[in-house]
Protein backbone atom coordinates (compact mmCIF):
# COMPACT_ATOMS: atom_id res chain seq x y z
CA UNK A 1 0.00 0.00 0.00
CA UNK A 2 1.27 3.62 -0.82
CA UNK A 3 1.11 6.12 1.67
CA UNK A 4 -0.14 9.28 -0.17
CA UNK A 5 1.11 12.52 2.03
CA UNK A 6 0.64 15.97 1.97
CA UNK A 7 3.94 18.15 3.24
CA UNK A 8 2.76 21.72 4.61
CA UNK A 9 6.25 23.78 5.36
CA UNK A 10 6.95 27.40 4.68
CA UNK A 11 10.38 26.73 3.82
CA UNK A 12 11.42 25.87 0.51
CA UNK A 13 14.62 24.04 1.15
CA UNK A 14 12.88 22.18 4.01
CA UNK A 15 9.69 21.67 2.18
CA UNK A 16 11.24 20.22 -0.93
CA UNK A 17 13.96 18.25 0.58
CA UNK A 18 11.89 16.79 2.95
CA UNK A 19 9.50 15.53 -0.56
CA UNK A 20 12.64 14.66 -2.24
CA UNK A 21 13.38 11.96 0.67
CA UNK A 22 9.76 10.70 1.15
CA UNK A 23 9.71 10.53 -2.67
CA UNK A 24 12.65 8.09 -2.93
CA UNK A 25 10.87 5.94 -0.28
CA UNK A 26 9.21 2.89 -1.63
CA UNK A 27 5.69 3.06 -0.38
CA UNK A 28 5.30 6.96 -0.11
CA UNK A 29 4.05 9.49 -2.10
CA UNK A 30 3.55 13.22 -1.96
CA UNK A 31 0.22 14.01 -3.07
CA UNK A 32 0.42 17.80 -2.31
CA UNK A 33 2.97 20.60 -1.05
CA UNK A 34 1.92 23.84 0.73
CA UNK A 35 3.44 26.67 1.94
CA UNK A 36 0.62 28.30 3.92
CA UNK A 37 -2.74 27.56 5.93
CA UNK A 38 -4.80 29.27 2.81
CA UNK A 39 -3.30 26.47 0.18
CA UNK A 40 -4.60 23.89 2.51
CA UNK A 41 -7.59 24.91 3.08
CA UNK A 42 -8.15 25.54 -0.65
CA UNK A 43 -6.99 21.61 -1.88
CA UNK A 44 -9.23 20.05 1.44
CA UNK A 45 -12.09 22.39 0.02
CA UNK A 46 -11.71 21.30 -3.64
CA UNK A 47 -11.53 17.41 -2.54
CA UNK A 48 -7.84 16.69 -1.48
CA UNK A 49 -7.31 13.65 -0.04
CA UNK A 50 -3.98 12.39 1.89
CA UNK A 51 -3.49 9.26 4.60
CA UNK A 52 -0.43 11.71 6.51
CA UNK A 53 -0.37 15.48 6.71
CA UNK A 54 3.54 16.64 7.56
CA UNK A 55 2.53 19.20 9.20
CA UNK A 56 4.60 22.48 10.29
CA UNK A 57 3.96 24.62 13.33
CA UNK A 58 4.77 28.38 12.09
CA UNK A 59 3.31 29.35 8.77
CA UNK A 60 2.94 33.07 7.63
CA UNK A 61 -0.69 33.25 8.01
CA UNK A 62 -1.07 31.38 11.18
CA UNK A 63 -0.46 28.52 13.65
CA UNK A 64 -0.26 24.89 11.52
CA UNK A 65 -2.60 23.67 14.37
CA UNK A 66 -5.74 25.49 13.45
CA UNK A 67 -5.24 23.00 10.47
CA UNK A 68 -6.00 19.95 12.64
CA UNK A 69 -9.24 20.02 12.99
CA UNK A 70 -9.82 19.98 9.22
CA UNK A 71 -7.63 17.34 8.49
CA UNK A 72 -9.53 15.06 11.06
CA UNK A 73 -12.58 16.00 8.98
CA UNK A 74 -10.82 14.73 6.31
CA UNK A 75 -9.64 11.86 7.94
CA UNK A 76 -5.74 12.37 7.45
CA UNK A 77 -4.03 11.62 10.69
CA UNK A 78 -1.00 14.04 11.75
CA UNK A 79 2.11 14.60 12.60
CA UNK A 80 3.77 17.68 13.59
CA UNK A 81 7.37 18.10 12.23
CA UNK A 82 8.56 21.28 13.22
CA UNK A 83 11.43 23.23 15.19
CA UNK A 84 8.86 23.93 18.34
CA UNK A 85 10.32 21.71 20.73
CA UNK A 86 9.06 22.93 24.68
CA UNK A 87 7.05 20.42 26.43
CA UNK A 88 4.12 23.41 26.40
CA UNK A 89 4.54 23.23 22.32
CA UNK A 90 4.19 19.80 22.30
CA UNK A 91 1.31 19.40 25.20
CA UNK A 92 -0.53 21.89 22.94
CA UNK A 93 -0.38 20.31 19.76
CA UNK A 94 -1.23 16.45 21.83
CA UNK A 95 -4.73 18.48 23.21
CA UNK A 96 -5.42 19.23 19.71
CA UNK A 97 -4.76 15.90 18.54
CA UNK A 98 -2.05 15.17 16.37
CA UNK A 99 -0.89 11.64 16.18
CA UNK A 100 2.66 12.02 15.67
CA UNK A 101 5.24 14.90 16.79
CA UNK A 102 9.00 15.31 15.43
CA UNK A 103 11.51 17.71 15.61
CA UNK A 104 13.42 18.65 12.53
CA UNK A 105 16.58 17.11 13.49
CA UNK A 106 14.97 13.51 13.16
CA UNK A 107 17.04 11.60 11.45
CA UNK A 108 15.78 10.51 8.17
CA UNK A 109 15.26 6.90 8.99
CA UNK A 110 13.02 7.94 11.88
CA UNK A 111 10.96 10.39 9.70
CA UNK A 112 10.50 7.46 7.61
CA UNK A 113 9.33 4.96 10.53
CA UNK A 114 6.85 7.28 12.25
CA UNK A 115 4.99 7.61 9.10
CA UNK A 116 4.47 4.23 8.52
CA UNK A 117 3.79 3.81 12.62
CA UNK A 118 1.20 6.86 12.01
CA UNK A 119 -0.41 5.28 9.40
CA UNK A 120 -0.77 2.17 10.74
CA UNK A 121 -3.24 3.23 13.25
CA UNK A 122 -0.24 4.00 16.41
CA UNK A 123 1.07 7.46 17.95
CA UNK A 124 4.94 8.31 17.94
CA UNK A 125 5.76 10.63 20.53
CA UNK A 126 8.51 11.78 22.01
CA UNK A 127 10.03 9.21 24.77
CA UNK A 128 10.33 11.75 27.27
CA UNK A 129 6.94 12.81 26.90
CA UNK A 130 5.18 9.61 26.73
CA UNK A 131 6.77 8.89 29.83
CA UNK A 132 5.38 12.28 31.47
CA UNK A 133 2.05 11.37 29.83
CA UNK A 134 2.38 8.22 31.62
CA UNK A 135 2.92 9.87 35.26
CA UNK A 136 0.37 12.58 34.57
CA UNK A 137 3.05 15.07 35.29
CA UNK A 138 2.49 16.37 31.54
CA UNK A 139 -0.94 17.75 32.86
CA UNK A 140 0.60 19.42 35.85
CA UNK A 141 3.01 21.36 33.46
CA UNK A 142 0.08 22.60 31.47
CA UNK A 143 -1.82 23.40 34.20
CA UNK A 144 0.65 25.27 35.92
CA UNK A 145 0.43 27.92 33.13
CA UNK A 146 -2.47 29.17 35.23
CA UNK A 147 -2.92 31.51 37.84
CA UNK A 148 -4.62 30.25 41.24
CA UNK A 149 -7.83 32.22 40.29
CA UNK A 150 -7.73 30.64 36.62
CA UNK A 151 -7.27 27.00 38.54
CA UNK A 152 -10.54 27.62 40.61
CA UNK A 153 -12.79 28.88 37.56
CA UNK A 154 -11.33 25.28 36.10
CA UNK A 155 -12.35 23.37 38.69
CA UNK A 156 -16.00 24.97 38.83
CA UNK A 157 -15.94 24.53 35.53
CA UNK A 158 -15.41 20.60 36.00
CA UNK A 159 -18.03 20.40 38.31
CA UNK A 160 -19.94 21.24 35.12
CA UNK A 161 -21.53 24.61 36.46
CA UNK A 162 -22.43 27.65 34.18
CA UNK A 163 -20.67 30.75 34.58
CA UNK A 164 -23.99 32.31 35.83
CA UNK A 165 -22.90 30.11 39.65
CA UNK A 166 -18.81 29.93 38.92
CA UNK A 167 -19.54 34.11 39.55
CA UNK A 168 -21.93 33.75 42.17
CA UNK A 169 -19.26 31.29 44.20
CA UNK A 170 -16.44 33.08 43.45
CA UNK A 171 -18.15 36.95 43.81
CA UNK A 172 -17.63 37.59 40.14
CA UNK A 173 -19.48 39.23 37.26
CA UNK A 174 -19.61 36.75 34.63
CA UNK A 175 -18.64 38.62 32.36
CA UNK A 176 -14.85 38.75 34.77
CA UNK A 177 -15.65 34.57 34.52
CA UNK A 178 -16.00 35.00 31.00
CA UNK A 179 -12.60 36.83 30.00
CA UNK A 180 -10.74 34.71 32.66
CA UNK A 181 -12.31 31.63 31.15
CA UNK A 182 -10.85 32.97 27.35
CA UNK A 183 -7.52 33.58 29.03
CA UNK A 184 -7.28 29.78 30.17
CA UNK A 185 -8.43 28.24 27.23
CA UNK A 186 -5.83 30.31 24.77
CA UNK A 187 -3.32 29.30 27.52
CA UNK A 188 -4.30 26.05 27.12
CA UNK A 189 -4.35 25.83 23.43
CA UNK A 190 -8.12 24.68 23.89
CA UNK A 191 -11.03 26.13 21.84
CA UNK A 192 -14.53 24.89 24.31
CA UNK A 193 -14.90 24.28 28.09
CA UNK A 194 -15.59 20.68 27.73
CA UNK A 195 -11.54 20.86 26.75
CA UNK A 196 -11.13 22.38 29.75
CA UNK A 197 -13.30 20.30 31.99
CA UNK A 198 -11.51 17.12 30.17
CA UNK A 199 -8.16 18.01 31.20
CA UNK A 200 -8.94 19.20 35.14
CA UNK A 201 -10.91 15.74 35.21
CA UNK A 202 -7.41 13.62 34.01
CA UNK A 203 -5.62 15.77 36.44
CA UNK A 204 -7.59 14.53 39.03
CA UNK A 205 -7.18 10.85 38.64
Amino acid sequence: MTISIILIDDHPLTRLGTARLLEHTEGMHITQQCADLASVREWLSSGGRADIALLDRGLPDGDGLDLIDSFKRANIRVIMFTSAHTDDDIAEAINHGVEGYLLKTTEPEQLIHAIHSVAQGNSMLPTHIMQKLARGELLQDVLSKLSNREREIVDLVAQGLPNKTISTRLNLSENTVRNHLSNIMQKLGMKNRVQVATLALKNEK
